[in-house]
């Protein structure tokens, strides 16, 4: 660690750090547009999901689907699983945390459907759950993940592992960025379906 540098310098640089692997999966950004797109403007749905930060972070995903990203347009199908409070509270105790977000996937997915999940250790059970679920369901998987990718790489569709930085908080501020990199990358399409 350098010492000699502030907090926040030590943090801008570790997060340059970790901004510089993204070039690595624009590839797969590409697809993630495209897939998100296709899914809303088919008629689909969205659902996403994380705990904590990153369930704030399924929360802002859907937000700027049902409400709107830039411009007046169309809201769009999206369901953010970890806000349903009541749902969540009901599963825990009948079923057990591990299963919170996967019966809410066996409830609302359907095939076409779109699950996004973030996790930035990728070892949280109730994602893998969730991921095994929607896939039995033929919903397509994305997964926001950090580090090595933990138990959850190989289970989604497409994996977005931020690598470079083993912080979490550096992999929070990276899929923030990623998602509104989604976001602006859908906009055209949900624009244009909406005139």
């Amino acid at each position: 660690m350098n010492v000699g540098l502030s907090q926040m310098m030590r943090s801008l640089a570790e997060l340059e750090q970790t901004l510089a692997h993204l070039p690595e999966i624009d590839h797969l950004m590409q697809q993630v547009i495209e897939r998100v797109a296709g899914c809303l403007t088919s008629g689909h749905k969205l659902l996403a999901c994380g705990n904590g930060g990153s369930a704030a972070d399924a929360g802002h995903l859907t937000t700027e689907l049902v409400c709107r990203f830039c411009d007046d347009r169309n809201p769009y199908p999206a369901i953010c699983l970890n806000a349903l409070g009541s749902d969540m509270t009901a599963i825990s105790n009948d079923y057990g945390y591990d299963e919170v977000f996967a019966r809410q996937v066996n409830a609302f997915g359907k095939a076409e459907d779109v699950l996004v999940v973030f996790t930035t250790s990728g070892n949280s059970q109730n994602i893998v759950r969730a991921l095994q679920e929607a896939k039995k369901r033929g919903v397509y998987c994305i997964a926001f993940l950090g580090k090595d990718g933990g138990k959850c790489k190989g289970l989604a569709d497409l994996d977005l592992i931020v690598t470079g930085t083993k912080t979490t908080a550096r992999i929070q501020e990276i899929h923030h960025f990623l998602l509104h990199v989604i976001c602006e990358g859908i906009e055209p399409a949900l624009q244009a379906q909406s005139k």
